[in-house]
């Protein structure tokens, strides 16, 4: 039986845990959220998501959890709410612009970013496939807009179903697939500043589907699938600022 909170988000903020969305035994997308207390060892209920989705990305910033893109099924999902955690109500933003299944997001001080993905064709393309793009989309959090993209501001390289973060005031992609017959390991950062992406030391082991951990000074790299699913635990340091 599929827990209700598989692929969901979890998120904590002193010391609590929130489980946001997530797939239920049916496969259906869900908007439940909960939080859990370790002092009463219970899990509480709280407001729902209005967009239910489950492989969602989530950043805490002050006292809201951003909730942006994720899945309902096959097709993405271009939602972009935030949770009060202190008025324990729900926000809509600006939705992303474009829809993209596998894509990644990372969150900066400035804002939040989604990049690259699958490209499903459009309803009035019939013979197009879906397509691996290089699509950078950035969210200005002062302006509450999300900022027109230039030539100069796409990735170097395609890629989906990779891993992104912010070092030493960068955005970092790293991994993923791409055009290529294997896993990508091609890393980039981008200087928000220069609105440039650079290559910076590309992944010992190549993978996709990894799982991030984000520390102050290092992006973890966890597990995912090369030629078949890894145990593999990387890290990157990034000192360099803008």
């Amino acid at each position: 039986m599929v827990s209700p909170w598989e692929t969901g988000i979890d998120q904590s903020r002193d010391g609590k845990v929130y489980a946001l969305g997530g797939m239920a035994a049916d496969m259906t997308p869900q908007a439940l959220v909960r939080v859990y207390e370790p002092a009463k060892d219970q899990w509480q209920p709280l407001t729902s998501m209005p967009t239910p989705r489950y492989g969602a990305a989530s950043f805490v910033k002050g006292n809201k959890i951003y909730v942006l893109g994720g899945r309902q099924g096959k097709l993405p999902v271009t939602a972009f709410e935030a949770f009060d955690l202190e008025m324990k109500c729900w926000s809509r933003y600006p939705c992303i612009p474009s829809r993209r299944a596998f894509s990644s997001c990372a969150a900066t001080e400035q804002g939040f970013f989604s990049l690259g993905g699958l490209q499903q064709p459009g309803p009035h393309n019939f013979y197009s496939r879906p397509h691996f793009v290089s699509t950078v989309e950035e969210y200005n959090s002062e302006q509450g807009i999300w900022i027109k993209p230039t030539r100069g501001s796409k990735m170097r390289d395609k890629r989906a179903d990779f891993v992104a973060g912010c070092l030493g005031g960068r955005v970092i992609v790293a991994g993923g697939l791409g055009n290529q017959p294997s896993p990508l390991s091609s890393v980039e950062s981008y200087n928000p500043v220069k609105r440039r992406w650079e290559y910076v030391t590309p992944m010992p082991s190549p993978r996709c589907s990894c799982s991030p951990l984000q520390t102050p000074n290092m992006l973890f790299l966890i597990g995912g699938v090369a030629q078949a699913p890894s145990n593999v635990v990387e890290a990157l340091c990034f000192r360099e600022t803008v």
